[in-house]
């Protein structure tokens, strides 16, 4: 037992109850993200099975799986309320996160914004504080626009989680989804898509910026037919919030991790990170400062049916506009900016 107090690095006994906090409930979310669907089914599996709520637990299954299936395609059910829990304000200032736009990045209310965010990360926290929960402010930046994420479509068949997604402004990612959020006439809509996906976390890891772009063209095709604006966003440290199992493309973990991302759409990546009261290992993500960068708008020009060229030339405008973000930026968000490159895969 000795051996083992040595080896672990406990949490000082006086860290004061708002730290705990900010612990607990970044700790919560992440458990809530990555196992909310199972413990959702859990609970309406046991109603079915051992309470006299079974027909409501039924009628809950219809409900999202038939009646309201489709909402999650057709501009979602944002709630204001869910969005500004305290709760999110405690994950934000566990990292912290913050939101910044560079000067230049001015939106027009009449339009419909496409945000593309870098990295992912294991589980996109910079994301999730600024365009899902209201905690980093977004709207005091952009009063006009209402901002979505976009995530897997399968997320909205989890019993409950789907709700709470939902209640924080998510939407599904498919062609469907988005041709109705940056198809609407009135504008004021701000759509968070991650575009390099669950592929791009398997290269999370802390210090290493290598995000998945070169051959995701269908984001691009999609803006051109709505003529909505591309905007580069870049969240620095998101790579720092959790490390992972060793994965070389070839090795036995990420041939399993490819297998199980084919069939579900999910990339299966073990975190490494601290626990509730020490920092040696767990699931809670590391105390490490996230900024995301909102970058100057890349106009549109609408064009219904977009030639193979002009989307070439309108993604090779857009990468240069990301790269150009980063290295201005990086100056500012990183210990070390010379040492790191963003290498685009």
């Amino acid at each position: 037992m000795k051996k083992l107090k040595e080896t672990i690095k406990f949490a000082p006994i006086n860290t004061p109850l708002r730290r705990r906090l900010q612990t607990l409930a970044t700790g919560t979310a992440f458990l809530v993200m990555t196992c909310g669907g199972l413990i959702g089914s859990i609970f309406i599996l046991y109603l079915i099975l051992y309470t006299h709520h079974w027909p409501e637990a039924l009628f809950y299954l219809y409900w999202i799986w038939v009646l309201d299936k489709d909402t999650c395609e057709t501009g979602g059910r944002p709630i204001e309320w869910v969005r500004d829990w305290v709760w999110w304000k405690y994950v934000k200032e566990y990292f912290p996160t913050r939101l910044e736009r560079v000067p230049w990045a001015e939106f027009n209310p009449r339009k419909n914004y496409l945000l593309c965010c870098f990295p992912h990360g294991i589980l996109p926290m910079g994301v999730f504080t600024s365009f899902g929960a209201s905690a980093n402010g977004f709207q005091e930046w952009f009063p006009g626009h209402v901002p979505y994420v976009l995530t897997l479509k399968l997320n909205f068949f989890l019993p409950l989680l789907r709700d709470l997604a939902m209640a924080l402004g998510m939407c599904s990612a498919s062609a469907q989804s988005l041709n109705i959020l940056l198809g609407d006439p009135a504008g004021g809509k701000a759509v968070a898509l991650i575009v390099g996906g669950a592929e791009e976390a398997y290269y999370c890891r802390p210090g290493q910026y290598r995000i998945v772009l070169k051959k995701r063209k269908g984001f691009i095709k999609m803006a051109l037919r709505h003529g909505s604006p591309l905007v580069p966003v870049f969240s620095f440290g998101e790579v720092d919030v959790f490390d992972q199992l060793d994965n070389p493309k070839g090795s036995v973990v990420r041939t399993i991790q490819d297998w199980l991302k084919k069939v579900t759409g999910v990339a299966p990546i073990v975190p490494v990170g601290r626990g509730f009261l020490q920092y040696t290992f767990g699931f809670v993500p590391f105390r490490t400062p996230v900024a995301t960068i909102i970058g100057k708008p890349i106009e549109v020009e609408k064009t219904p049916y977009p030639t193979q060229e002009q989307i070439e030339d309108l993604h090779a405008r857009f990468t240069k506009g990301l790269i150009e973000l980063f290295e201005e930026q990086k100056y500012n968000y990183l210990a070390h900016p010379k040492n790191v490159e963003l290498i685009i895969e």
